[in-house]
């Protein structure tokens, strides 16, 4: 299956927006995105105990996006951009 995508359209470069957005996502820290998104789950789990439902699931559904932001990022430092 591998082989399937590497055939699908070898000679297609990144665009220069991907490619300058890569360039700087490359210089965050993966641990930032990590505790980043702990920090969250914390802040939601307070907003929780202090009653207030609705801010506590808005806030703490932003771990997730955080944590794939941080997958996004360590593909982009291991693969390199094109």
């Amino acid at each position: 299956m591998i082989d399937e995508l590497d055939d699908i359209n070898p000679e297609q470069n990144e665009g220069k927006v991907a490619k300058a957005i890569e360039n700087q996502t490359a210089k965050i820290p993966s641990d930032v995105f990590l505790w980043s998104a702990i920090t969250v789950m914390g802040v939601s789990l307070t907003l929780k105990i202090l009653n207030r439902k609705h801010t506590a699931l808005f806030v703490g559904q932003w771990a997730a996006p955080i944590l794939l932001l941080g997958v996004y990022n360590k593909i982009v430092k291991t693969q390199g951009n094109d």
